[in-house]
């Protein structure tokens, strides 16, 4: 960060923090993830958890078992998101991690070691080799070009299909385990990628994109390992890893949880709500017309039985002062999801907020909007939607490592899925 400045109330705005120099704290701008700065390590946790007057450390200095039970829910919010593409894979969430990024390399290191074990990706790839005998074609132009002329006429310049270990699947594999043995510092995720090393250790190493990710595909044979590239994709889309001369090491895997929000909304509506249709950012539509200005991209379209809904997502906190009349609903959010309303001709539209920790219970409220141009009524339903298990947060026994994550939150996913079909039917 930068030097001191006389100015104490400075506050200097980074990608990813802010620093307010008047009270000396950061304050993460709605990501959460984990911070390695050379010895130093940050949890971002989400801001709905905050409770002043809980501590979040214990007295040896480590964290509660209140954060790992948050980081439990943010691994179930991922359980349900697409966009992020967490790998649709459930097991035990084995022993407590320090933070949610050790506990998704935990279960990434384990499934990927396992299956390795027993099935190593192969594929067949064109190979250009020099042979002492023929096999698949010979490259007639290199050959003579590079051995008949220079008289190694005995060499056969050879193209033919190869089932191989090293390829690109397999060299994106240990480019990211390479990038999260640096990172953890878990003894038990050092030991298990370590181990998935030693089996790729004949794969070369090549850098990796998440974009090379994206394009892998896989026939039903190895259908398994469509798992461990969504893992893949996942830290290679959300890590950043920096070193500038051995003086500055810099480690981070950031979420941002307006994306995560969203996306947990869009999955759980379309995972657990059989008789709703719901489709996520059209992006068809624009605010202006001739020419096309404007571009309108509401967060959900959602169908039940005929009927059309417009959803928007807004990862913030409202409710928080009983005084408010407008109970903390943003202006701004009205106007976005009325124009939504207008363009789309939907008379229906619900504003998705995130329940809080701090709150007694979650609140919603009805706003009638009246159309005069259009003569009709635009209903707004402003929902807080319970995504937070309160009694496993108060509860301060470690929970038991071999429980299933969709049972620890099968309360929540009961409640939430009661009351959104109050909501949208």
């Amino acid at each position: 960060f930068s030097e001191k400045d006389e100015n104490e109330n400075k506050i200097e705005y980074q990608r990813f923090i802010q620093v307010i120099r008047k009270s000396k704290t950061l304050k993460c701008n709605n990501y959460v993830g984990v911070i390695h700065y050379n010895e130093t390590t940050i949890n971002l946790l989400p801001k709905i958890f905050f409770d002043k007057n809980k501590n979040y450390e214990t007295e040896s200095g480590e964290l509660s078992n209140q954060v790992s039970q948050m980081h439990n829910h943010i691994l179930w919010w991922l359980s349900y998101c697409r966009k992020i593409k967490f790998p649709n894979y459930q097991t035990n969430l084995g022993s407590t991690k320090s933070n949610f990024f050790e506990a998704l390399i935990y279960l990434f290191s384990k499934y990927t070691r396992e299956l390795l074990n027993s099935l190593i990706y192969q594929k067949y790839q064109e190979v250009n080799d020099e042979l002492p005998f023929v096999k698949g074609r010979i490259d007639f132009n290199n050959y003579i070009s590079k051995n008949l002329c220079t008289g190694r006429w005995h060499k056969l310049n050879c193209i033919y299909d190869s089932f191989i270990v090293d390829n690109e699947f397999n060299r994106i594999i240990k480019y990211v385990v390479n990038l999260l043995l640096k990172a953890s510092s878990s003894l038990e995720n050092k030991k298990n990628l370590s181990q998935i090393l030693f089996l790729l250790d004949s794969v070369s190493d090549k850098r990796a994109t998440a974009e090379q990710c994206s394009r892998i595909k896989f026939n039903p044979i190895f259908s398994e390992f469509e798992i461990v590239r969504d893992y893949c994709q996942l830290f290679l889309n959300h890590c950043i890893s920096f070193e500038y001369k051995n003086d500055l090491k810099l480690f981070a895997f950031l979420l941002r949880m307006e994306y995560v929000f969203e996306d947990f909304i869009f999955g759980f509506l379309k995972k657990e709500l059989n008789k709703i249709k719901v489709a996520p950012q059209i992006t068809k539509r624009y605010l202006v017309d001739n020419p096309k200005k404007f571009q309108l991209k509401p967060d959900l379209l959602i169908e039940i039985n005929g009927k059309k809904l417009i959803a928007d997502t807004k990862y913030k906190m409202i409710y928080k002062d009983t005084k408010d009349s407008k109970y903390g609903i943003s202006q701004n959010d009205l106007y976005q999801v009325l124009s939504y309303s207008i363009r789309f001709n939907v008379e229906n539209v619900i504003l998705f907020y995130p329940s809080v920790l701090t709150q007694k219970k979650d609140n919603s409220t009805e706003l009638t909007v009246y159309d005069e141009l259009a003569n009709k009524v635009i209903k707004i339903k402003v929902f807080q939607v319970p995504i937070i298990n309160k009694e496993l947060l108060n509860n301060n026994q470690i929970v038991d490592s071999k429980i299933q994550l969709q049972k620890l939150f099968e309360p929540v996913q009961i409640d939430l899925k009661n009351k959104l079909k109050d909501i949208l039917y």
